[in-house]
Parts: structure tokens; sequence; C-alpha cells
């Protein structure tokens, strides 16, 4: 095994039960009890295929990882969009808790299990988003030697993971048996557009061939509408 490989399951094996303890805490403690089954589902579907995801570019494409793991932004306008995005994002994933201990909504079992499958088949495009683009990084920029990519969902629209992205935040507070916490998920759909524009914007400029590839690949995110 060579070193990065190693650096990176060392990374992983501190950063996946870190993700459990942050997440059981943004449900539980706000609903005030473990008898919260929709949370338990949700954790499951979202965290079990991160492991075996996490698992398969760490020996497959090790590379990949390494960009998914850079958080800083260089753009301007991305930081305050990441800023705006988390500052909600938080406030949503604390409002199922919330709305489990005062019980505001009453989402039926068949909705819970479906939205739990929405996110899981969102999860599995970008899973194979990042195993058809390699350069997938987590903030917007152009890499030396990037290229651009026009198979698999790519030669559909032209932001893929975001499309599989927007409906896993759009139903994860369906998933959590919440209705109210929609409030503050179905924004983030917003500033996911917005990103997506001035991500278009830094690509048509720094990124070889893909202006022509915008007009190759006409919709961004939805194929026949945008």
């Amino acid at each position: 095994m060579d070193k990065k490989k190693a650096n990176l399951k060392i990374k992983m094996f501190l950063l996946f039960p870190l993700c459990i303890v942050l997440i059981g805490l943004m449900l539980f403690v706000p609903a005030g009890t473990m008898d919260y089954w929709q949370a338990w589902l949700f954790m499951a579907t979202l965290l079990i295929p991160f492991m075996f995801v996490a698992s398969y570019f760490i020996k497959h494409d090790p590379g990949l990882m390494e960009r998914r793991m850079k958080f800083k932004e260089k753009e301007v306008q991305q930081k305050t969009i990441i800023k705006i995005t988390n500052l909600i994002f938080l406030i949503g994933f604390l409002m199922p808790g919330l709305d489990k201990r005062y019980g505001w909504s009453t989402v039926p079992t068949w909705l819970v299990i479906l939205s739990d499958i929405i996110i899981f088949l969102g999860y599995l495009l970008i899973f194979f988003v990042f195993k058809e683009n390699s350069y997938t990084s987590r903030t917007v920029e152009v890499m030396k030697g990037q290229k651009v990519i026009t198979t698999g969902p790519y030669s559909i629209i032209r932001h893929p993971m975001y499309a599989g992205i927007i409906p896993m935040f759009v139903f994860m507070s369906v998933a959590l048996g919440s209705y109210y916490a929609l409030i503050f998920f179905i924004p983030v759909i917003a500033l996911v557009i917005a990103r997506t524009l001035n991500e278009e914007k830094i690509l048509i400029k720094d990124l070889k061939g893909y202006k022509e590839y915008t007009k190759k690949v006409r919709y961004r995110l939805v194929p026949g509408i945008w």
C-alpha cells in the first residue's frame, strides 16, 4: 500500500466516526430521545454508502479523494455561497429533531422510506459522476491537466453532481419525518443554482474546450428544462 492510500485510510478512519457523532448530535439532541427511527434510517442511508464509496475511491482513485477533502474555496462568490449554505443547512438539520420532540409533523412511513430511497439514488448518481470525472473537487477551481468530460452523465447534463445533490437536500427533511424543515432545505436549491452559474463562468474562462461543450450539451441540471 502506498503512502497516499495509507494516509487517506487514516483520515477516513477518523472522519467516519466523527460524522456519525456530529450527525447524531444534530438529530437526537433536539429530539430529546434516541427513539427516533427516521433518524436511524436516514443515518444508515447516508453513511453506509459513504463508507463503501470512500473505500472504493481510496483504492481506485485516491487523487479524487484528496480533492474531495479540500474545503477552502478560492473564489469570493463561492466562499459567500458556501457560508450561507452551511448556515441554512445547519439550522435545517436541527429542525427535524425539534419537530420530533414537539410533534409538529405527521409524515407517513411510506413517504419517509420513499425519501430515503430518493436520497440513496441521488448518492448513487454522484458515485457515477465521481467515476466518470476524477476532477470533481469539492472546491470550484480548474486544476492542472484537467479536461472537459463529455461522457456518461455529462453527455446529458453539464452538472450531474448537483443534479444528484438537489433531490438529496429536498428529501432529507421528509426522510427525517419533518415537513417544517423544508422551509430551510428548499432555499438551498437556489444556492446550488447560484453555485452552478458561477462555476460555469470559471470553467468557460479557465477550462479549454468547456465553452464548446456548453454548446453541445445545452442543459445544466434538468434535461429539456434548464
